[in-house]
């Protein structure tokens, strides 16, 4: 699959990124920039800022909260930047405890105090995208979450035009609309696996890095993908654990309800289906996902599940991407997660995604093939990707 090099891209301006994400201000505007701290209480007298381990929290810090506070005051019409922070929830879309701590040991609410803020900037080593997303409904704020930045996905996935990245994900958007169902056929150690996802004629929804004012909500940065959440799910899939253990997810009725292991170890497995008998909720089957976005891979999911070819499919929580799936129907509330499983070459180097098929209409049509767009699919999308690239 063709992938850029960082070379392609402008280097990392905070000013380009909000006024394009947020629009340029016509009135002042209040800021709070937001960090998850192993203990919260370390925001107190800066010491994170020594840490190793809190290299996005020093991000969050040096480019997006002093430059808020100084160079891009006037520019932005700054009224008041606040540095928040709050213990780290452990988990992808975990609801945080209601605690927030400001610089001087201050204490603050989740629930009650974040409605004093027009722009909320989350900077998080665990994503914080379903509770904020809900919050900000509530609260009436506007919002990005940038959970695991590193270096390439400021000066790449963050230095891109996101007006042309909102056309981008549009052209995908529209020819896979209305799906009936997609296939994905997997060939993983030898052996293949095809998963049924489906999606039930639903509205094809879109991650574009758009937020404009005047419309709650938050932007999980990078942004690029078209994702449904689907109704059904029947099948198996390969998984590639953190420690290169690969099982296979048996999937019915919209839920992984058992793991069987292909290599790696046992106890990993007895774990994972121990949770699903005792918490069937984490089975469920709650995003199918396409990347939109030439970037180059980052190592980080937050982009890499943004990058044109890869897939990916969720379990657990849904609501924050309009399903049902709120934290009030798992058994234990620390397994009210969202987690993606990102299929891409770099990530999932054992397990090929040989075939991706869109149901639609009572026609089939491959859309990818190993990564790659099919003749097919870029024949729908010649204005946006470089055909003389991604069709070799």
């Amino acid at each position: 699959m063709y992938t850029p090099n960082l070379s392609e891209f402008q280097k990392f301006s905070l000013e380009r990124l909000l006024v394009t994400c947020f629009g340029a201000p016509a009135s002042p505007k209040s800021y709070c920039v937001l960090i998850d701290l192993e203990s919260a209480s370390d925001v107190v007298g800066l010491s994170f800022l020594q840490n190793e381990r809190c290299s996005v929290q020093q991000t969050a810090y040096n480019l997006f909260y002093e430059p808020l506070n100084s160079t891009l005051k006037d520019s932005l019409l700054v009224e008041r930047c606040d540095f928040l922070s709050f213990n780290q929830t452990g988990g992808s879309n975990l609801d945080p405890d209601d605690q927030l701590i400001d610089m001087d040991g201050n204490e603050l609410s989740f629930k009650r105090d974040l409605s004093r803020y027009d722009i909320i900037l989350a900077l998080t080593d665990y994503s914080l995208t379903a509770p904020l997303t809900a919050l900000a409904k509530k609260q009436n704020f506007r919002g990005a979450t940038l959970h695991g930045l590193n270096e390439i996905i400021l000066n790449s996935g963050l230095s891109v035009d996101y007006k042309f990245v909102s056309k981008q994900a549009e052209s995908l958007r529209l020819v896979l609309d209305n799906a009936d169902s997609f296939t994905i056929t997997f060939e993983c150690l030898g052996e293949s696996f095809s998963l049924e996802i489906g999606c039930g004629k639903q509205t094809a929804q879109k991650s574009h890095g758009l937020c404009p004012e005047g419309s709650p909500d938050i932007a999980n940065l990078p942004a690029g993908e078209v994702y449904f959440v689907p109704n059904n799910a029947s099948g198996s899939f390969p998984f590639r654990f953190a420690d290169g253990t690969i099982a296979q997810m048996d999937v019915r009725d919209g839920s992984i309800f058992q793991t069987n292991l292909l290599c790696g170890s046992k106890d990993l497995l007895e774990a994972r289906n121990l949770q699903l008998s005792q918490d069937p909720a984490t089975g469920v089957i709650g995003e199918l996902g396409f990347g939109t976005q030439l970037l180059p891979f980052s190592g980080k999911d937050i982009q890499d599940e943004k990058i044109f070819g890869t897939c990916h499919i969720a379990t657990g929580r849904s609501d924050h991407l309009g399903g049902h799936l709120v934290p009030e129907l798992f058994a234990c509330s620390q397994n009210a997660s969202h987690d993606d499983i990102l299929f891409a070459p770099p990530k999932t180097p054992e397990i090929d995604v040989s075939k991706v098929t869109m149901h639609k209409d009572n026609t089939s049509e491959d859309i990818f093939k190993s990564f790659k767009p099919t003749q097919f699919l870029l024949s729908q999308l010649q204005e946006f990707y470089p055909v003389d690239k991604l069709g070799n």
